[in-house]
């Protein structure tokens, strides 16, 4: 989700203070996981839909980053129709399909979207490092903050450390089927890269102290609060007032 080519540009979300996208996603993203009216969903989604229209020369990636998320959401609806207590309006063979297991699939799916979406949109267009520089800027614990940062930062070489065992396998003419020799073969693989991931953690380490670390990543660009910033904030607050006002006038 946090991909480098959507935190390159100069549309208005790659301009605006991280540790504000940050709070404010997580206020939307609570609100719509509690909202089940689709009348409120759909004011919901207006403002997404607007900062994704903005964002058309990222449109194809997005929508790939969307994707596997959708992927498993699927599963849902190949279950939750046909268990789910309600009135019955379909039967396949001895299942039945509910009114009301539909209509929670498609709440599921449409918050689910939304909230994947405002993520995407916020998160991705800022670095990671600037990221982990306002989670630590909001008071998060700082092992917490670290661990978010190193986990993102060495994932891809273990991927590395994953490939290089699989293409020596390949090499010594490996060919993986439904057997014991590939079940053993498979857990050799995963043992060898726990350990290999083992050893390149302690090396890493041994190289942070070696250059001094203390537990604290030293910053010497910091953030500045600036007028499009407030501009920003004042939007979102009329936008809740207004998600307030529609809840209220519904209810």
């Amino acid at each position: 989700m946090i991909d480098s080519p959507l935190s390159e540009g100069k549309k208005v979300l790659h301009s605006i203070d991280p540790r504000l996208k940050i709070v404010l996603l997580f206020f939307y993203s609570f609100i719509v996981a509690l909202e089940k009216n689709p009348r409120i969903l759909l004011y919901a989604s207006i403002l997404p839909l607007l900062f994704l229209c903005g964002m058309r020369d990222s449109f194809r990636i997005i929508i790939k980053r969307m994707l596997p998320v959708n992927g498993f959401i699927l599963l849902l609806w190949l279950f939750i129709p046909f268990t789910f207590p309600g009135e019955i309006i379909s039967r396949v063979g001895s299942l039945s399909i509910t009114r009301e297991g539909i209509f929670y699939c498609l709440i599921i799916t449409w918050k689910s979207n939304l909230i994947f979406l405002a993520s995407l949109l916020f998160l991705s267009t800022s670095p990671v490092f600037h990221l982990v520089h306002a989670l630590h800027h909001l008071r998060l614990p700082s092992k917490l903050v670290q661990l978010f940062y190193f986990t993102y930062r060495y994932i891809p070489v273990i991927y590395g450390e994953y490939n290089r065992l699989r293409e020596a396998m390949r090499v010594r003419g490996f060919k993986p089927g439904n057997n014991l020799h590939t079940l053993r073969t498979t857990g050799y693989l995963v043992g060898m890269l726990l350990l290999r991931s083992q050893e390149r953690s302690e090396r890493v380490y041994q190289a942070m102290l070696a250059r001094g670390f203390q537990g604290i990543f030293w910053n010497f660009h910091h953030f500045a609060w600036k007028r499009k910033d407030t501009l920003f904030l004042v939007i979102f607050i009329l936008y809740f007032m207004g998600l307030g006002w529609v809840k209220w006038s519904l209810s």
